[in-house]
């Protein structure tokens, strides 16, 4: 099953944390917490360690339950955020799948860079453009539980907001094109695999 998007234009980035289990029950627990922790996206901070999430439903409130398609992810990056943002990077839950089968279990779920919830502006509050995708993925295969994250066409967004915005978004759309986004979601990844 494959649910990572094509890669057209931009940078990728492909990150894979996996843990073996000696059991086939050890391994199906392993992958059931976590992908509870992976749709508790409110303590993602715990396990990533550099930036803060939290959960908004589709109607632009705080949820503090698991997350579900069409939610959308506030992002709270260190330094100054941008105006159309109020502050925050926004992405929106494009996709949650589950797939279920004898040797192998799948939980991915795909979000976008998007506008702010409730703003009238259809700009992107993100400092990667729209083109971006972000997947995160739980599989077990066998006796073996991987903790992805795929990202997918990554440019910053230098084409809408304010001048600051535009700036802000290059530097910080660069700096994690150069890898520095890289030690965020390698901690996440480790961080829904450990005990």
């Amino acid at each position: 099953m494959e649910t990572v998007p094509v890669q057209v234009q931009g940078s990728q980035m492909d990150i894979v944390e996996e843990r073996c289990a000696d059991a086939q029950t050890d391994a199906i627990a392993l992958f059931e917490r976590a992908g509870r922790r992976l749709l508790s996206v409110n303590q993602w901070g715990e396990y990533a360690g550099i930036s803060a999430f939290q959960l908004i439903d589709s109607n632009g409130i705080r949820a503090e339950r698991e997350a579900q398609e069409g939610d959308y992810i506030r992002i709270d990056i260190p330094g100054p955020g941008t105006a159309m943002g109020m502050g925050y990077d926004w992405v929106k839950i494009e996709e949650i799948i589950a797939v279920e089968e004898a040797e192998e279990q799948v939980l991915s779920m795909t979000v976008r860079p998007c506008g702010h919830p409730i703003s009238e502006r259809e700009e992107t509050a993100h400092f990667l453009t729209r083109a971006a995708t972000s997947t995160f993925i739980i599989r077990r295969t066998g006796l073996c539980v991987a903790a992805e994250e795929h990202g997918r066409n990554e440019m910053p967004n230098t084409a809408e907001g304010s001048f600051f915005d535009k700036s802000r978004n290059f530097i910080v759309g660069m700096a994690a094109k150069l890898g520095l986004s890289y030690p965020q979601w390698k901690s996440l990844t480790k961080g829904l695999l450990r005990d």
